[in-house]
């Protein structure tokens, strides 16, 4: 089984992943999940008492980000942005599924 199928469970949205739990889940080094929260890039990501949370929504976006900037190179705004339309399509297909 991929590394990446190990963290598919739904979270607790109240409590959420912490910073250092997001990166691993992700496979990720801590200053690039910082540098892109610091760059807005996750705007679902709360931040309590400056301690970061970070939803299932923003796990899924991470590793959409991340295979976009490794595979095709992307900067991280290419990569949030693309991340941006494709939750926007899943949004969309559940809509018209729901009818």
């Amino acid at each position: 089984m991929p590394d990446d199928d190990i963290l598919i469970a739904t979270l607790m949205e109240e409590s959420g992943l912490t910073l250092e739990q997001m990166a691993s889940a992700c496979h990720v080094e801590l200053e690039w999940l910082a540098r892109h929260v610091d760059d807005g890039l996750f705007p679902h990501a709360e931040s309590m008492a400056g301690n970061w949370r970070f939803s299932s929504v923003c796990l899924s976006r991470a590793r959409r980000m991340r295979e976009l900037e490794q595979n095709f190179d992307a900067v991280p705004e290419l990569a949030a942005l693309v991340a941006d339309l494709l939750e926007e399509m899943d949004s969309l297909r559940r809509r018209v599924g729901a009818r």
